[in-house]
């Protein structure tokens, strides 16, 4: 890769010919470096504890999970659960309260950093509770 020994300020459009000079790989490297770099300089950027609880807060329930428990929750809807799929769904149930119990454990936590209410963070990240049938 080329090296530009800089003994000054570069302006814009000095970089711009120095990137002329690039091999068009080497281009393609730097132009997503610089995308990058312009990409961190305009997202905003949370702490790490921010971060951490949010991404537990959309984790939200394993997808083998969810559709199976509305395969049994439509079954109970048409009257037809087995004792075994009855037994099957408070199993179930019991454990997407748990997840969902974490989740709002985590929703706490997170109005708490930020100094607001869990209902006004509910309503800033447009969470709604869940629907019980």
């Amino acid at each position: 890769m080329p090296a530009v020994q800089m003994k000054k300020k570069l302006s814009s459009d000095e970089l711009l010919k120095a990137a002329d000079k690039l091999s068009a790989s080497e281009l393609e490297k730097f132009v997503s470096q610089v995308i990058t770099l312009q990409a961190r300089r305009r997202a905003p950027c949370l702490p790490q504890a921010e971060s951490e609880l949010l991404l537990k807060i959309n984790q939200g329930i394993p997808a083998g999970l969810q559709k199976r428990y509305n395969q049994l929750i439509a079954k109970r809807r048409a009257e037809s659960l087995s004792p075994y799929e009855y037994k099957e769904l408070l199993r179930l149930t019991d454990e997407v309260e748990k997840l969902e119990a974490r989740r709002i454990a985590h929703l706490s936590e997170l109005a708490s950093i930020r100094r607001i209410s869990l209902r006004q963070l509910m309503d800033d990240l447009d969470i709604h509770g869940p629907g019980y049938e």
